[in-house]
């Protein structure tokens, strides 16, 4: 097939195809650290105001099937332990999941999220399924344990 754009595809695929590895893997790292800093943010703002962290969960949010105050626990607990997994890439898909669960959660349970907040939600959401399915790449202290361990 000699038409304009097989050669197109064929050129680019040259130039391309060796970053794609390397590109990869910056990229899952760059999703994972901004994924983490986030999260973590968002659990230091409610320890840092535990009270009004406390009262939102018992007045705004309805999180289902728990008590407010171990919602509060947990989701505040895993704001700030999953996020650091995901940055090392340890347990990297499980911190991605736990994340995920968080942030569906936090959508289901607050209705009043809208606009460019939800909008936010959703796309943090996309990030974590894209970590999820692709695993914390080779920038990742799981590769580094798979390696060593030959896993």
């Amino acid at each position: 097939m000699n038409s304009p754009i097989a050669c197109l595809l064929r050129q680019s695929s040259r130039v391309i195809t060796p970053l794609a590895s390397p590109l990869q893997d910056l990229a899952l790292l760059a999703l994972r650290l901004w994924l983490a800093w986030v999260f973590f943010k968002s659990g230091l703002t409610k320890i840092e105001d535990w009270d009004s962290t406390l009262f939102l969960f018992h007045e705004e949010y309805a999180v289902p099937l728990l008590p407010p105050t171990l919602a509060a626990w947990l989701g505040t607990g895993g704001e700030l332990l999953l996020p650091v997994l995901l940055a090392l890439g340890l347990a990297g898909r499980f911190a991605a999941l736990g994340l995920f669960v968080l942030n569906a959660v936090a959508v289901i349970s607050y209705p009043a999220l809208e606009g460019s907040a939800l909008d936010f939600h959703y796309q943090w959401g996309l990030m974590l399924f894209t970590l999820l399915a692709c695993g914390p790449g080779r920038l990742a202290l799981d590769a580094l344990i798979r390696r060593q361990y030959r896993l």
